[in-house]
């Protein structure tokens, strides 16, 4: 298994003991039937599989969330849409491939679609700023859903970042206002809106292309206002407090789901998405596709009144009263 995460070695180990049995059966000659063997390693493993995906930590998952080999924004592109025709360029500074973006067609849908983009070895994640965008990055995405907002295409967004990009030419360049901006705009544009999290969803990174009328999230991918390290470093004051730390911010999508941060997860293949992304691309065109159904079968009033609603919902919380005793009721 290449790229293996340290839960996957026993996986990993058995899996090579049935392919080393697979390939040098003569080995292995014990007067043992080879063929029951290898059914019970297979049986074995595809147990053990299961154990160990279906009861991932949320510090798991957010370690399969950053896999290397994880589908990226154009790999769904590619597998998920049709006819995309990327567009450059935010029209002030310049263009950022951080971000990606353009006309497609979903189904028989015509969307404007934009992502995060990472990269695959050292030389794309320079060119992709490690899927962090620059400020022209979202001005580019705004550019983008304003021209979606003209013509009256539904917007589709998909996020995997682990946040904005926090150098000093980002904060010359005004990335907080950037970002406020997109959120600003985004609450107010009439066409349908879908975002989907497919890895990463890290802080106003993430969500200065998340304002949307559905929020998806795949199975493995987190939503979350800080990294488990970041979160680590200032409560605990040691990063090694990171898997504390990604169970306390409760960002799987299980968690997202049962506190109304999302409105659906997107289940993935056993062992993440990376195990089979033709097949991941398919379920998320699936969920993308009956979700914009779904708002487009609302008139725009109600659209962005919902819209407003959903997101003015965040961050509820029940403050206890103190009697003239002192105790908290």
């Amino acid at each position: 298994m290449k790229h293996q995460l340290d839960f996957e070695k026993p996986i990993a180990e058995l899996q090579h003991k049935l392919e080393d049995l697979r390939q040098h059966p003569e080995t292995h000659s014990l007067g043992i039937c080879f063929e029951d063997e290898i059914q019970m390693l297979e049986r074995k493993l595809e147990e053990l599989r299961r154990n160990v995906y279906l009861n991932l930590t949320p510090w798991q998952r957010v370690q399969v969330a950053r896999h290397p080999r994880r589908p990226y924004t154009l790999d769904y592109i590619h597998h998920a849409f049709t006819e995309f025709e990327e567009l450059h360029g935010d029209r002030l500074f310049g263009d950022d491939r951080a971000v990606v973006g353009g006309f497609a067609k979903l189904g028989d849908q015509r969307v404007v679609v934009i992502g995060t983009q990472k990269g695959r070895d050292t030389k794309e994640n320079i060119l992709r700023n490690f899927g962090s965008a620059h400020p022209e990055g979202y001005r580019k995405a705004l550019r983008l859903m304003r021209m979606a907002d003209k013509f009256g295409l539904p917007v589709v967004t998909l996020i995997d970042t682990a946040g904005a990009y926090p150098g000093i030419g980002a904060e010359e360049r005004h990335i907080a206002e950037a970002i406020a901006v997109n959120l600003r705009e985004m609450m107010l544009f009439e066409v349908p809106i879908v975002a989907c999290v497919i890895g990463e969803g890290g802080s106003g990174g993430a969500l200065g292309i998340g304002v949307a009328d559905r929020v998806l999230i795949l199975e493995n991918a987190y939503y979350s206002v800080i990294s488990p390290e970041g979160c680590a470093a200032i409560l605990w004051k040691d990063r090694k407090a990171s898997p504390q730390a990604a169970a306390a911010l409760k960002i799987t999508a299980a968690d997202l789901k049962n506190l109304g941060l999302v409105d659906d997860v997107i289940p993935e293949p056993l062992g993440g998405a990376h195990y089979d992304p033709a097949a991941t691309a398919v379920t998320v065109r699936s969920a993308l596709l009956r979700h914009l159904a779904e708002i487009q079968a609302l008139s725009k009033e109600e659209r962005l009144k919902g819209r407003y609603r959903k997101f003015r919902g965040f961050g509820q919380f029940t403050e206890a009263t103190e009697p003239a005793g002192g105790t908290p009721e």
